[in-house]
């Protein structure tokens, strides 16, 4: 696979899996965080892998490569640093995640008339700007039949008790990703892997992680991009595709 793809928030959870992915199917990953310590303790862990033997390449390729730097979707300047060195590093980008986000509180416990204005515009930065924010920067960097691709669930469209700001960002966040779809020639979609057990959901009864990173990879390369541009992709849409 000679894609390049870069993702935001990668340190951990499904951003974190999702990269794991690329690089086992050989494209150059380029991830960011906030933490610049821990983004190289991610790429150190990916290329290890790697080296190391225990994750082979598929059928698409060998293993390819993990980069890294440290980038806040809250800061355009970061972002448009980032993208710049993702692109010299590796040319045109094939494929944008851009899966930064945050949950101030515990997920379920913070109801929205408890929700402080400034964890309200901290969440808000972070997880609706920060999207917009993400694809605006790569846009000038985007390869030809580039694919963006942003998380969300089902809290951006129903009531769920507790999610508070979160609930509410995630509701901007498919928003911003349907303003770009129609305005931008790459193919620009929502992908919504159900509950899945991260630091933001706090739930242990839920999917890994690990077991929704080929949802992810699928919208990214073999969804039709008439389903995924504008619109929503899931669970149902990939094991559809994929049975």
């Amino acid at each position: 696979m000679d894609s390049t793809v870069a993702i935001t928030g990668a340190t951990s959870g499904i951003g974190r899996t999702v990269a794991e992915a690329f690089v086992e199917r050989g494209a150059f990953v380029a991830v960011c965080g906030r933490d610049g310590d821990r983004v190289d303790r991610t790429v150190a862990a990916l290329n290890r892998t790697q080296n190391d033997g225990t994750a082979a390449g598929d059928d698409e390729g060998g293993p390819g490569t993990a980069w890294g730097a440290r980038a806040d979707v809250r800061d355009e300047f970061d972002l448009e640093r980032f993208f710049e060195q993702v692109a010299r590093e590796a040319g045109p980008i094939d494929v944008v995640l851009a899966n930064a986000a945050v949950f101030h509180g515990s997920p379920g416990e913070r109801p929205t008339d408890e929700v402080s204005y400034a964890d309200y515009d901290d969440t808000m930065r972070t997880n609706a700007r920060g999207v917009f924010a993400t694809v605006a920067e790569a846009v000038p960097h985007l390869a030809d039949g580039a694919r963006v691709l942003v998380p969300s669930g089902s809290v951006a469209r129903e009531s769920t008790p507790g999610m508070g700001a979160y609930a509410v960002s995630k509701a901007a966040a498919e928003g911003v990703a349907r303003g770009f779809a129609a305005d931008l020639d790459a193919t620009v979609g929502v992908v919504d892997p159900g509950l899945v057990a991260t630091d933001l959901t706090g739930k242990e009864r839920a999917r890994t992680p690990e077991s929704v990173a080929p949802l992810f990879v699928w919208a990214a390369t073999d969804a039709p991009a008439t389903d995924l541009d504008g619109d929503r992709v899931g669970l149902r849409e990939w094991k559809e595709a994929t049975r």
